[in-house]
């Protein structure tokens, strides 16, 4: 569907979706990390969804345009990460694994806020204001829907790294998360290799395929 639209066109469907999924994702850790005693990420301003205060040149900017005008179909990125500091949690390791899971979860909340956002423009049957409120929903569906299963990976310091360090025995966490210094370069390897999209390609299909059930498409 989104084959129709001129690359101008694209880019401007996909901003917001992009911008907001990167943001609100961080904020969700500031804000349960705050709920759970660390003030760090509020004390820093790290709270808001003034998304400047979340902008990583690289991760927000940078990455999804060049995805977005390869026409790759598999668009992602990332803020600044919020700090969030576990020594002022009661139980550091479960209560991290919580502020982790915190990042997916308001992606898949966004997913049907955006799917929401369809269904309402397929109601209006309006061309001028449902084709816009369309293709920004599907834009929206899609870049949260692979947020959220991209962090869920177990690849330190991705939020699935987080939680399974919750789960893991104390000595086995720690070597476990020694791959953080990797973490980002076997993310880049499986990015180029095609690997993370055929590791997601089903799940994807999957969650699409009910979070476009619920848009009416």
């Amino acid at each position: 569907m989104m084959n129709e639209l001129t690359l101008l066109q694209r880019i401007v469907v996909w901003v917001l979706p992009v911008i907001f999924a990167i943001t609100v994702h961080e904020v969700a850790h500031g804000w349960v990390a705050k709920k759970y005693g660390d003030n760090t990420a509020f004390m820093l301003g790290r709270l808001t969804l003034n998304p400047i205060k979340h902008i990583d040149l690289v991760g927000t900017i940078i990455l999804p345009g060049i995805l977005l005008m390869t026409g790759t179909g598999f668009i992602f990125g990332w803020a600044k990460p919020v700090p969030v500091d576990p020594r002022y949690f009661k139980n550091p390791r479960r209560d991290m694994a919580i502020v982790a899971l915190a990042g997916p979860v308001s992606n898949l909340l966004m997913a049907i806020a955006w799917a929401l956002c369809v269904r309402l423009g397929v109601i209006l049957n309006m061309e001028a204001i449902s084709l816009p409120m369309i293709y920004t929903g599907i834009a929206g569906i899609s870049i949260n829907l692979v947020l959220a299963m991209i962090n869920l990976l177990p690849i330190p310091p991705l939020d699935g790294s987080r939680i399974l360090t919750g789960i893991l025995p104390s000595r086995l966490a720690w070597k476990y998360n020694q791959l953080e210094r990797y973490g980002f370069l076997i993310l880049v390897l499986l990015l180029m290799t095609g690997a993370l999209g055929a590791i997601l390609a089903y799940p994807m299909y999957i969650a699409q395929q009910l979070f476009f059930s619920i848009a009416g498409l």
